[in-house]
């Protein structure tokens, strides 16, 4: 990690627990806002105004955070106005780098060796982790954010002047409702996921592994309709979606979460399936990336070996690839 600005060590799943061995997650350090002119956001300065080709967004496809944003830019129609970089799914001694793998890009901007290089460019005596996504400001040469939620907003309202989109994947008559879920879901299952796989105590494991399934099944209880909201779409589905798709083929043996997989689930099963067939979603799923990336952690997977399937998952991406209909709907 970086400590004022110089990377002292090595990286680790695991920079932070508590005193019961919970794992704890670093909280986002850059919380700018665009907007659609520039005005101050709900976080941090203004002058980020939406212009097409200003902004580009660095990601891991690996990562459910950044994969977030990836979807909020397909849905919306983004994919002209904001550039992305993806960097290697392999998490190395500096952490995140560029190229060396194949769907890896190198840094357009500075030709930086690894994603760290930016959080010093953005501030020179950064110290906490260097994590994804970020979203960089090519005009002013600054970071904007590197919290996945307040991007996803971003994409959500900042450029429908410029690009018009029919979805509003945060609509306001259903705000309250979005955000009390929203944060359920991210304690018990978004983040719930990686508290069993990095937990240092029986006891932390056991508690996280529970929440996990308790609100897979509140999850699975609760879909009557096409999305958690109904038959309308909303962030809180693409923020469910993107732990399920890596439920089975990562979290389930590698985090050890495996009482049942999404596989077992019916209803959650085909949400999982319809959400993969909307337009442009299958093309920020690369199980490639996601499976080489979590079974590289070596405090989890030493030799590094990295198992075959889920069949299951990898038949339903096929078939979206192949516009047939997905398996589960």
């Amino acid at each position: 990690m970086l400590v004022n600005g110089k990377w002292t060590q090595d990286w680790q799943p695991v920079q932070k627990a508590d005193s019961k061995g919970r794992f704890l997650r670093q909280v986002s350090s850059f919380r700018n806002w665009i907007t659609p002119d520039g005005a101050p956001g709900p976080t941090g300065t203004g002058g980020f105004r939406a212009e097409a080709g200003r902004y580009r967004l660095y990601v891991a496809l690996i990562c459910p955070w950044a994969s977030r944003t990836l979807i909020a830019r397909k849905l919306k129609g983004l994919e002209a106005l904001i550039p992305v970089t993806v960097v290697n799914p392999v998490l190395g001694a500096q952490g995140w780098s560029f190229g060396g793998y194949p769907g890896a890009d190198e840094d357009p901007l500075f030709g930086a060796t690894h994603l760290h290089e930016l959080y010093t460019r953005a501030d020179a005596g950064f110290t906490g982790r260097a994590t994804v996504p970020v979203l960089w400001d090519e005009v002013q040469g600054v970071m904007v954010s590197n919290e996945s939620a307040d991007i996803l907003r971003m994409f959500d309202t900042a450029f429908e002047a410029l690009a018009p989109s029919p979805y509003r994947l945060y609509p306001q008559e259903h705000a309250a409702e979005i955000d009390a879920l929203n944060a359920e879901i991210y304690d018990q299952l978004n983040n719930g996921v990686y508290k069993a796989g990095f937990a240092s105590t029986q006891e932390a494991y056991d508690e996280a592994v529970a929440g996990v399934f308790a609100m897979l099944d509140r999850l699975e209880a609760r879909l009557s309709g096409d999305y958690l909201f109904g038959e309308r779409l909303t962030e809180t589905d693409i923020r469910t979606f993107v732990t399920l798709i890596r439920f089975d083929a990562a979290y389930h043996g590698l985090f050890k979460t495996n009482l049942r997989q999404i596989a077992d689930y019916p209803r959650l099963s085909a949400y999982m399936a319809r959400i993969l067939s909307l337009p442009g979603v299958a093309e920020t799923v690369n199980m490639d990336h996601i499976t080489r990336g979590y079974y590289s952690i070596k405090a989890l997977n030493p030799k590094g070996i990295r198992p075959v399937g889920p069949a299951h998952v990898e038949a339903l991406l096929a078939a979206v690839a192949q516009g047939r209909p997905a398996p589960g709907l």
